[in-house]
């Protein structure tokens, strides 16, 4: 008598899950490179709510999740599409690949929301892991949710140690956020659309690709942008 019920729960569950997790896994990547830089200007221009600028200047890379989906019906899940780029040795930003953020979790949940995501990097140990292929925060890098505001990095940086700053946004509201067991993947089809076949990377990051869309080109600058405040 208990099986069936819990069964149907379940299949619900999947019910639910599959098509929102799904919902912007057919954007094309110069649509998700125009969503990550509206995000990223909307964040930084909001007065008094945006990414300490001394952190973005500090960073050794940053990713930006546009809309990310969370889902959940008992089982949770969440993935995003969005971009990474990392800042070189001579302090300019690279051109950025393309990453997936997925995620799970289990407890009592439901219902189905949508949330900009932004990572800031602040050790090369991160970046050395995604150049890689993928990591996951919490496990290949300590994570914490990131301080808001221009005067709160000095505030919390004593008491955070972490090596990843990460913040949210959903329905107007910016603040840190807690990503633990989130996945960031590099989007190897994503990068082949945008740069060509065979491109790695390490390649995107070292400057070796040619003829860059627009939108992919403004992420970069806005990156520059902000950080030479």
């Amino acid at each position: 008598m208990i099986k069936a019920p819990l069964h149907r729960l379940l299949l619900a569950a999947l019910v639910l899950l599959v098509p929102a997790m799904s919902v912007h896994a057919e954007d094309p990547p110069l649509v998700r490179a125009t969503n990550s830089v509206r995000v990223l200007k909307e964040i930084m221009e909001a007065p008094d709510k945006s990414i300490p600028v001394d952190l973005l200047k500090e960073a050794h890379a940053i990713a930006v999740i546009p809309d990310m989906v969370k889902a959940g019906f008992i089982f949770g899940g969440r993935r995003g599409e969005g971009l990474i780029s990392v800042k070189g040795p001579d302090g300019t930003w690279s051109n950025p690949s393309f990453v997936t953020l997925t995620g799970g979790s289990v407890g009592f949940q439901a219902g189905v929301s949508s949330t900009d995501v932004i990572l800031v990097f602040r050790t090369q140990r991160g970046v050395d892991s995604i150049v890689n292929g993928k990591f996951t925060l919490g496990a290949d890098a300590a994570a914490a949710a990131g301080p808001v505001g221009r005067n709160a990095a000095a505030s919390t940086d004593s008491q955070f140690k972490a090596e990843i700053y990460s913040y949210s946004r959903s329905r107007g509201l910016f603040a840190g956020v807690a990503l633990d067991g989130s996945a960031l993947r590099i989007d190897y089809d994503a990068n082949a659309e945008v740069y060509g076949q065979g491109i790695t990377p390490r390649r995107i990051f070292d400057g070796g690709v040619n003829n860059v869309p627009g939108p992919v080109v403004d992420f970069r600058d806005r990156l520059e942008e902000y950080t030479q405040r």
